[in-house]
């Protein structure tokens, strides 16, 4: 017990830390109140205000507690703090990192009273051959790799089609772009067949950006002064490079092949790397990077198979901390609250980039008692870890913020001579 008092302490002094590099520049009381929100989402692993102020461990009444943070949620995401972890992100990646922009869907089917509620195809349930559509929300999501190759979120924004001012998903997608570019300068963004516009080609090309985003069908391109179907260029073809891959848990051969061509948009000239062997059809990523060896070739294809980082990130962010089974109603909160649940998803990435030797980090391990010594993907365990720590705290962290007040308050009187 006197070990796990140890580590609790460790635990809360680490998340406080890490909490007050992203709030040195807000009021104090804001810094309270992101330290009590990223503290009380770890220790419970939810994102309802009730579970977040049970494990504040306060004085107060539970209604008042829980009224005090919806209070602070409809300010919004303070920008001081949006900027400081920015800031503290770009520490974390590599000069030209790689960038992974996706949509989601937070469904609500039996929501009345949320602000703006569209309706939104539900990923979960949708198939091949037929679409849910529900209730909700979409989440535009921008991940960049760090240098441990960890998915930590760049943009992340609820959004929907029945807001007043809403003109589109794509305005919404550049946004992610050019916050990206104004961070890092030059990047690699990797996209998935629902980014195959010519809007998006044209600009990151206005950008100057690398890219690598997979072809649909439909796509036409032009090889030797003539428009052919993508899909025709991959049945003159064969593969010739063999890349031994981990796809969907299990571990195939892939054969790629290339062809310089051009695209609709611009008229530039790229590259379309071809996969076969994968999947049913042959997968047809288009890219503007340079390809002078087969080396080249296999890391165009490994970076886009990185892409299921980005799908791992969202699954993770709703299955840990119930990010689809929020309360507040309005979506500015609802954006706050999602920028707060992104802070918690980064504190883990900051825990994973720790050595293996560190002592906090074996106890979260430990206590998590995972079935597998190692993994690709560590957030589920180190979540499970720190939540089994806190959960032997009896007070939170506020007498981490006490008042301070002088020595001696008792009313001194002076006689006047």
């Amino acid at each position: 017990m006197v070990n796990f008092t140890s580590k609790t302490y460790q635990m809360k002094r680490e998340i406080l830390t890490f909490s007050n590099k992203i709030s040195r520049k807000l009021s104090k009381p804001d810094r309270k109140f992101m330290a009590d929100m990223n503290y009380g989402i770890l220790a419970s692993n939810s994102c309802l205000l009730t579970d977040i102020v049970d494990q504040l461990h306060e004085t107060s009444k539970k209604i008042n507690s829980v009224d005090r943070l919806s209070r602070h949620l409809a300010k919004g995401t303070p920008k001081d703090a949006l900027h400081a972890y920015l800031t503290c992100l770009k520490k974390w990646c590599p000069d030209h990192p790689v960038i992974h922009i996706d949509d989601s869907d937070v469904v609500k089917p039996d929501g009345h009273k949320f602000e703006s509620l569209g309706w939104v195809r539900d990923g979960s349930e949708s198939s091949a051959a037929k679409n849910v559509y529900k209730k909700g929300y979409h989440v535009t999501e921008a991940t960049v790799l760090t240098s441990s190759n960890h998915p930590v979120s760049l943009f992340s924004r609820i959004h929907s089609s029945a807001e007043k001012n809403f003109t589109s998903i794509n305005d919404i997608t550049f946004s992610a772009m050019e916050r990206a570019a104004a961070l890092f300068g030059k990047a690699v963004f990797v996209m998935d067949r629902g980014y195959d516009d010519n809007k998006m080609f044209l600009k990151l090309d206005s950008m100057d950006q690398d890219y690598v985003i997979r072809l649909t069908a439909k796509r036409k391109l032009l090889y030797h002064n003539k428009w052919v179907f993508a899909t025709e260029l991959c049945n003159r073809r064969k593969g010739k490079v063999k890349l031994p891959l981990h796809y969907k848990g299990k571990t195939q051969d892939a054969y790629l092949s290339h062809v310089k061509v051009q695209i609709t948009a611009s008229r530039k000239d790229i590259n379309l790397v071809l996969v076969y062997g994968i999947t049913e059809h042959p997968m047809m990523l288009a890219t503007n990077k340079k390809i002078k060896s087969k080396d080249d070739v296999i890391k165009i294809a490994k970076l886009y198979f990185s892409r299921w980082r980005i799908e791992e990130y969202f699954r993770c962010k709703k299955q840990i901390f119930q990010f689809e089974n929020f309360r507040v109603r309005k979506l500015k909160a609802i954006n706050a609250l999602n920028f707060y649940i992104t802070l918690c998803m980064a504190f883990l990435a900051h825990l994973s980039m720790k050595p293996e030797t560190n002592a906090l980090k074996a106890a979260v391990i430990k206590t998590a008692d995972p079935i597998k010594e190692r993994t690709s993907f560590c957030c589920y365990r180190l979540a499970k870890g720190i939540c089994g720590i806190l959960s032997y705290a009896k007070e939170g962290i506020r007498l981490w913020f006490r008042t301070k007040r002088p020595a001696y308050r008792q009313l001194c009187l002076r006689l006047a001579v």
